[in-house]
């Protein structure tokens, strides 16, 4: 089974999406599955994780109103508030859902990071490790203080960090960003998507040695059986197109990987992590 781990679709007129604007006529449009398909199949890829890209219950239930007329998603990431005292309510509903395969922390858009920190985020969170309900963690590199503090409390999650944690690629920033993915890869729940990065080099001119560094170290410091393809599509679309995406994470993978860790990569480490 070979797997995008993480893509995402929406409708502009569903008004969920606050950050996409005419200003980015890349993404200032509808994505459906119609759109995805025929790149699936040129790259043979089987299925796809559908992750939200809206902070809302609503566009959850959308994406999950979606994969269940579309073979090709495999399962979705949701969104759950875990601040929100209905959090468990609005789980326990997703998941009558065969397809919902867990939910995303978008750290990113916090305008206080340390807010994971708070009793009541730790102790909800805690539960869904105790479950090992599969958990995204969207950060930047700046905020990664914040989710070793969090990992420490809660070393059993089930997580994932989203696009390498956002390193500081165009400025070719290693650390702390190493360091801190050294720590988190320290704990054997989790796992890396080798994801969203081509939109955080230079958009007009990228080059893949901007991002081979970066890859491997996260492969170096996770291994094989914890890192995911993730084609971040459309977003990657503000600097490359979806084949281009592909085929600058085949241009990283280290020389000595032969088709058992390829494949780890390319879809069994997707299939363990969410329960396909």
């Amino acid at each position: 089974m070979r797997v995008d781990a993480h893509q995402h679709y929406w409708k502009i007129d569903r008004n969920d999406y606050g950050w996409i604007t005419p200003g980015l006529p890349e993404l200032y449009r509808d994505f459906m599955p119609t759109d995805l398909e025929p790149y699936l199949v040129k790259h043979e890829l089987d299925a796809s994780i559908l992750v939200q890209a809206a902070p809302t219950i609503e566009e959850t239930r959308f994406l999950l109103s979606i994969a269940d007329q579309t073979p090709s998603v495999a399962g979705v990431v949701g969104w759950l508030d875990l601040l929100d005292a209905d959090h468990r309510q609005h789980y326990d509903q997703f998941r009558r859902s065969p397809k919902f395969k867990g939910f995303r922390i978008m750290i990113q858009d916090m305008p206080d990071a340390s807010r994971i920190l708070e009793p009541a985020f730790v102790k909800a969170l805690r539960s869904y490790a105790d479950e090992e309900v599969p958990v995204d963690l969207l950060l930047v590199s700046e905020q990664m203080a914040f989710v070793a503090e969090l990992l420490r409390e809660i070393p059993n999650l089930r997580g994932v960090i989203d696009h390498l944690a956002k390193p500081q690629i165009k400025q070719k920033t290693f650390e702390p960003w190493k360091s801190y993915m050294s720590e988190f890869a320290q704990y054997p729940g989790m796992y890396c998507k080798l994801s969203g990065l081509v939109t955080e080099g230079d958009h007009a001119a990228w080059s893949p040695d901007d991002f081979t560094p970066y890859i491997r170290t996260a492969i170096e410091l996770f291994g094989p059986e914890r890192v995911m393809f993730g084609s971040d599509w459309p977003v990657c679309l503000l600097a490359a197109d979806y084949s281009e995406v592909v085929d600058l994470l085949k241009c990283s993978i280290p020389e000595e990987w032969g088709n058992p860790q390829i494949e780890r990569l390319f879809g069994a480490n997707a299939k363990e992590f969410y329960k396909l």
